[in-house]
């Protein structure tokens, strides 16, 4: 039994290493999928201006419809 006792707690060991190897390799790789924060602030600005220049069309175009009526 003392050895029945001793497999147990070796098996529970093996695994404990394994779910702790499985989560740092699952850690490293969703590294891969995540942006880099220099990706996101670039990203974020580049946004920012597209939505500026789209804001600015519209409106130039509204001012330009209202002058032709």
């Amino acid at each position: 039994m003392n050895f029945q006792l001793t497999h147990q707690e070796q098996f529970r060991e093996d695994i404990s290493e394994y779910v702790a190897q499985l989560q740092l390799h699952m850690a490293l790789q969703a590294r891969n999928f995540l942006p880099s924060l220099t990706d996101v602030t670039t990203s974020r600005e580049k946004m920012l201006q597209d939505t500026q220049a789209n804001v600015e069309k519209l409106v130039s175009r509204q001012s330009l419809e209202k002058v032709g009526h």
